[in-house]
């Protein structure tokens, strides 16, 4: 397979934009996504192309060590550095099999929260409508959200950061050609 980024790098990487302002907006609500791109695997396409449309050259990426082998293409395609160590990540990079713990992210400070990273989590599977309780900002009374693949834990480990907000790590799950948000302000019932 011929890795390549974006056919057309500013129709294609303002639609991923557009998509993933509007699942952050609407946490919980799962959204179409064409990924456009061919990163190397396993890096999956979904999660490839939400770097694309995000990052450049002064947003520090962590990859997780089995994506290894796509720091290249993400450097070449965005120019941003990939750093080792997961706190000065302003994104993270994995999959539900290698997620690292939300404490260990960056968090952000008081004075600036927005400095917080951002996990991209590629899963296996993303349904409305069943699944766990989400409330807040963007959800007009309450969203179900299935994010499938994910450990029991997350949702024990979602509401202690959630607990900090303004503090906390926001999530774009990405599942080949689909997304959804959790920001940090979304409350989480299992």
């Amino acid at each position: 397979m011929v890795e390549h980024g974006f056919l057309t790098p500013g129709l294609d990487a303002q639609r991923v934009f557009r998509a993933l302002l509007t699942a952050l907006a609407e946490p919980g609500r799962v959204l179409p996504v064409e990924p456009a791109c061919t990163p190397p695997p396993p890096l999956d396409p979904v999660a490839a192309a939400i770097v694309l449309g995000l990052c450049d050259g002064d947003t520090p990426i962590w990859l997780a060590p089995h994506l290894a082998q796509a720091a290249d293409f993400i450097r070449f395609q965005t120019g941003a550095p990939i750093v080792h160590a997961l706190r000065s990540a302003a994104f993270v990079v994995t999959d539900h099999d290698h997620r690292p713990a939300l404490s260990a992210l960056n968090q952000g400070a008081p004075e600036y929260p927005d400095r917080a990273a951002t996990l991209i989590l590629a899963v296996p599977s993303l349904e409305e409508g069943i699944g766990w309780r989400l409330s807040g900002p963007g959800i007009p009374n309450q969203r179900s959200l299935l994010v499938r693949g994910i450990d029991a834990g997350f949702a024990a480990e979602w509401r202690a950061s959630q607990a900090r907000f303004p503090l906390g790590v926001d999530i774009v799950f990405g599942s080949r050609d689909r997304v959804a948000g959790l920001p940090r302000s979304t409350r989480l019932e299992s």
